[in-house]
């Protein structure tokens, strides 16, 4: 096989794995989950989170940042624990650093396993804000977790524009690399260089 072809089949393999599903999935295998769109209640037990601007950005899921103000917001949590469906969970959104309450859903049981908080005009000012999440067991113990998210950001870059770039820059790379001589020896180099090691 001559080096066009190896290097026509990394072109087409880096393809593979920039539009590969398995890279933009945001969970995992036991042991190895990338999931930061969850927090742990307890030890190993945990609630999902997702949050969505169905008006600005109708095919949008978001974690940690969101990206408009003054827009309706639907924060979901799911249980990834069914003992949990059996307590009441109680949820406030607060501006931070100050504490200054922006949300708040009284303790109830949520026997779905989901629970889907609307705020009808999102936040209304940029910057960090709390989920503060309070379980009440039965008991009478308090089980709180929090987790934070910016607002404010502005329009997020989707995950085909990035792809859309990526390819692009690799295709770039690889007309350079058949066109320019001076940069085919360079890369060649470098791979001949890469083989010894």
């Amino acid at each position: 096989m001559n080096k066009t072809h190896l290097l026509r089949n990394g072109f087409l393999g880096l393809l593979g794995l920039v539009f590969s599903t398995v890279l933009w999935a945001h969970g995992g295998a036991a042991g190895t989950d990338t999931d930061q769109c969850k927090f742990e209640l307890e030890k190993d037990h945990w609630l999902h989170y997702t949050a969505y601007q169905p008006k600005a950005y109708p095919a949008e899921e978001f974690c940690g940042n969101l990206p408009d103000l003054n827009t309706l917001t639907q924060l979901v949590f799911d249980y990834q624990d069914q003992r949990y469906r059996n307590m009441a969970i109680e949820f406030e959104v607060t501006k931070e650093p100050e504490g200054k309450r922006v949300f708040f859903s009284e303790a109830k049981k949520h026997k779905s396993g989901t629970v889907v908080l609307n705020l009808p005009n999102g936040v209304a000012e940029a910057g960090k804000y709390l989920i503060h999440i309070t379980l009440l067991q039965d008991n009478g113990e308090r089980l709180d977790a929090h987790m934070s998210f910016k607002a404010g950001s502005g329009q997020p870059a989707s995950k085909s524009s990035l792809g859309i770039y990526v390819l692009v820059f690799l295709a770039g790379l690889y007309g350079l690399y058949l066109s320019h001589s001076g940069f085919k020896r360079t890369v060649d180099g470098l791979i001949g260089k890469a083989k010894e090691i």
